[in-house]
């Protein structure tokens, strides 16, 4: 399914559907394409918005998940939306914390797979390899329980990105400054309604990461998916959408007086 890319000023990004927002945000290595399924069950029920990130566009100095929120808070400001309900996945996820903790206001709920932000096992010293296919192509395949998932697109996606030296900076850039920013004494801040959705097979963002957010975000509701990997939402969208469908549909009913 190929969807408008819209622009506004800086910022590109898809839009779909109609209702309360629901916004994506991708990982280090995300695209459109991982959120396919979601953007096509979602349109139906939601506003739909993906803005494309800038993870190569931004200067050395911004280019942090700090630069990544502040980037969303300004394309959140130039659209006017409110009351979203803010997803991320991997690098997603922890752009998605810095925003809401900075800026509670416009976000009505707040939605996790595979987030860094507490710990993640990433590419990390493997780019002096970058050169070598196979070797990006096993590394790609480890994002999922199925190793079938990591097409052939996505794994010369991947490698067309180490091999640029600048776009590889700016990943290991992006990636240090995620271990970095340890969110673990800022997350019982969070007021939103949390939901964490977790593959029970991610080698990156282990279950154990899991457990911990669920233990640090008050109220967090959390669901593993088994058989499934760093990216539920491509590898388990079934699942995926029905756990955060309940959710959103939870959310939106009119509170019960007792």
């Amino acid at each position: 399914m190929q969807y408008e890319i819209k622009q506004q000023d800086k910022f590109r990004f898809v839009e779909e559907g109609e209702g309360e927002p629901l916004m994506l945000l991708h990982g280090l290595f995300g695209a459109l394409s991982n959120f396919e399924p979601l953007i096509e069950f979602f349109r139906q029920h939601n506003k739909v918005i993906v803005p494309l990130l800038p993870l190569f566009e931004l200067d050395i100095l911004h280019t942090s998940v700090g630069g990544l929120a502040k980037f969303v808070n300004k394309f959140i400001e130039a659209r006017g939306y409110n009351n979203i309900h803010l997803m991320g996945n991997s690098l997603g996820g922890h752009v998605a914390l810095i925003y809401v903790l900075k800026q509670p206001e416009k976000i009505k709920s707040v939605i996790l797979t595979g987030s860094s932000g507490l710990f993640e096992s990433g590419m990390g010293d493997s780019y002096p390899k970058r050169g070598d296919y196979e070797y990006i192509k096993t590394k790609t395949e480890l994002t999922f329980y199925d190793p079938k998932i990591a097409s052939k697109e996505l794994v010369d996606e991947v490698y067309g990105i180490v091999n640029n030296r600048i776009k590889a900076i700016k990943i290991i850039a992006l990636a240090k400054s995620a271990i970095r920013n340890n969110l673990g004494e800022e997350l019982n801040q969070i007021k939103q309604p949390p939901l964490l959705i977790w593959g029970n097979n991610d080698s990156i963002t282990p279950p154990f990461v899991a457990r911990e957010f669920s233990k640090l975000i008050p109220n967090s509701e959390l669901y593993f998916i088994d058989k499934c990997g760093h990216a539920p939402m491509m590898e388990a969208p079934e699942d995926f959408n029905a756990i955060l469908l309940k959710f959103l549909k939870k959310l939106s009913e009119p509170a019960t007086v007792t």
